[in-house]
């Protein structure tokens, strides 16, 4: 394949991000995460035992860093000080793991990001040597400030986290992807796989889920149907689709030499 995923100067076959929460149990987060071919998975540092609790069942031992990229993430961060104090943590769990998710929150409620503490905790994290891959919002103005900073991926949201209400607002993902020069993936808001599609046929570099798996009633079903999604609509994206048209007066197929034609 040439047609690769290239994050912080590494290479990906899968345009699928996938996380680790909301599944029944370690098992079944893996079955779903080989169903979707992902190879970055993100890790909510605050809620999956990584290490922090020797007593209890750790991730790695289902998903090791050997076969996957962990993506660590700051979710359920309200400040910026709170998320560069995760994402350090995450560090000395992954012995120096440097590729990570900032998402700082604005409210319990939306789970909205707070861009302004984003954009905090992104020049400090930036400047400690971190490979930030950073949650934001549709604005196109704070997606080029995070560029700006040094993040190595733009992602804003589709529609609130966990409403898997897809694609709300197209034309600013738009101008978010035409003005980035780095990887512009749609993180949250994802419900099913056309959502997915959708935002691969727009352009984007990737796609980052986990409800839309993890609480569907069949997740490895959905895990597996997300993958095609994501492809499909990457191929449709390079194929380039056809203007669309109120009719046309062109029809499909051949008028001259049908058969029993005068």
């Amino acid at each position: 394949m040439t047609d690769l995923l290239q994050i912080a100067g590494k290479t990906y076959q899968s345009r699928l991000l996938v996380g680790t929460g909301k599944y029944r149990d370690f098992s079944q987060n893996r079955a779903a995460a080989d169903a979707s071919g992902a190879e970055i998975v993100t890790v909510a540092i605050r809620r999956v035992n990584i290490g922090q609790d020797a007593s209890q069942p750790c991730l790695l031992d289902y998903l090791p860093p050997s076969q996957f990229t962990y993506l660590p993430n700051t979710a359920g961060c309200y400040s910026a000080d709170e998320a560069v104090r995760t994402l350090r943590l995450a560090r000395e769990l992954l012995d120096g793991h440097k590729l990570v998710k900032l998402e700082v929150l604005g409210d319990s409620n939306t789970l909205f990001p707070n861009v302004r503490e984003t954009l905090k905790a992104a020049e400090v994290l930036v400047a400690d040597g971190f490979d930030v891959m950073v949650y934001t919002s549709d604005d196109p103005i704070v997606a080029k400030d995070l560029e700006g900073i040094g993040c190595c991926a733009i992602m804003p949201l589709a529609s609130l986290i966990g409403s898997g209400m897809g694609i709300l607002n197209p034309w600013n993902l738009r101008l978010i992807i035409e003005q980035s020069s780095v990887p512009v993936l749609v993180d949250a808001g994802v419900g099913t796989a056309s959502d997915a599609a959708i935002a691969m046929e727009l352009g984007c570099d990737g796609v980052l889920m986990n409800t839309a798996i993890a609480a569907a009633r069949d997740p490895i079903r959905m895990a597996r149907a997300m993958k095609l999604s994501v492809e499909a609509g990457r191929d449709a994206f390079l194929a380039g689709r056809m203007p669309k048209k109120l009719y046309s007066a062109d029809p499909s197929s051949p008028v001259t030499g049908l058969i029993g034609a005068a």
